[in-house]
């Protein structure tokens, strides 16, 4: 079932969740532990994300340093397809601008719909620290309205040889920024951003994570005045130690209340605690706000998430 039809048949809180594939070199075993843990709980959809190479120094032991280009993460063709048909969840892969030509994303797509798998997630990416080489033969998207074009052109039956194929009948859902995009100057020009990829073709929008629910409803509202009709759906993260006060807020671009940070800082040992007893009242005030799809990034860790979740 595609995104869009959950989000319009759901008449009470759903919940849909965000993994990773597994480390290179890891075993797929890992993905079916946690997707065998999430079952239980009737996941709406499970996202997994995807990843670009990046370049990383060497050193050998005559301390010699060379330069490899390495994906860390590889894999989110075929970990769609395990949840996809070995748990029969709906599977939403990502799909990246930034590291991939255009050809090599078509090509994933036709692989995802052998799958069965019928729902992407078009992003930009995260810039490269390396430039991938592309053959003259080939094009790029360089922002997430043009892959999100792409994909509905694919929907429409237009590939990039300008051959008519069988249509691929992909939702295509999209990231937006309550606190804007790291690149984006302010939010007003975000929100722009925002709109050419609803106009492109998205059904769905699923936010940044955020911590104070206000910024969302603020988002909403500013959506709404621009245009903007089609679903937009929190995402939550579970904030766990002392240390994510720093890192979420650098990495994200998102900012940690206070309110949060004092008590944290107060008890570091009993931050998991303090991260779930936020993250609790954050759901609470979403359902009592009459959002029923909250989506959540789990970075593989799942318990305590589940934890949460079952008491709603």
């Amino acid at each position: 079932m595609k995104v869009i039809d959950h989000i319009n048949r759901t008449q009470s809180p759903t919940f849909s969740y965000e993994l990773l594939p597994p480390l290179k070199g890891s075993h797929i075993t890992q993905i079916f532990d946690i997707v065998t843990q999430i079952k239980p709980f009737n996941p709406a959809w499970i996202n997994v994300t995807s990843h670009a190479s990046t370049l990383i120094y060497q050193e050998d032991s005559q301390g010699n340093h060379t330069n490899k280009v390495y994906k860390k993460r590889p894999g989110t063709i075929s970990v769609c397809g395990v949840i996809q048909n070995k748990f029969g969840i709906d599977a939403v892969a990502h799909m990246l601008c930034l590291g991939f030509s255009k050809e090599e994303t078509e090509n994933a797509l036709i692989e995802l719909s052998y799958l069965g798998v019928e729902n992407v997630l078009a992003l930009r990416g995260d810039t490269l620290n390396y430039n991938k080489a592309i053959s003259n033969s080939y094009s790029v998207n360089t922002r997430a309205h043009e892959l999100t074009t792409q994909v509905t052109n694919m929907r429409n039956g237009q590939f990039l040889d300008n051959t008519e194929y069988t249509p691929l009948n992909f939702c295509v859902g999209v990231a937006g920024y309550p606190e804007k995009h790291i690149d984006a100057p302010d939010l007003d020009t975000d929100i722009i951003h925002l709109k050419q990829k609803v106009d492109a073709g998205a059904e769905y929008i699923v936010t940044q994570m955020f911590f104070d629910n206000q910024k969302y409803y603020d988002f909403v509202a500013k959506c709404r005045d621009n245009g903007i009709t089609v679903p937009i759906l929190p995402g939550l993260k579970l904030l766990k130690n002392a240390k994510q006060i720093e890192t979420l807020a650098k990495l994200f671009s998102t900012a940690i209340p206070s309110d949060l940070v004092k008590e944290i800082k107060k008890n570091p040992d009993n931050s998991m605690l303090i991260g779930k007893e936020w993250a609790t009242n954050q759901i609470r005030d979403l359902i009592s706000h009459g959002v029923n799809n909250i989506h959540f990034f789990l970075m593989n860790d799942v318990s305590t998430v589940l934890e949460i979740i079952e008491n709603f």
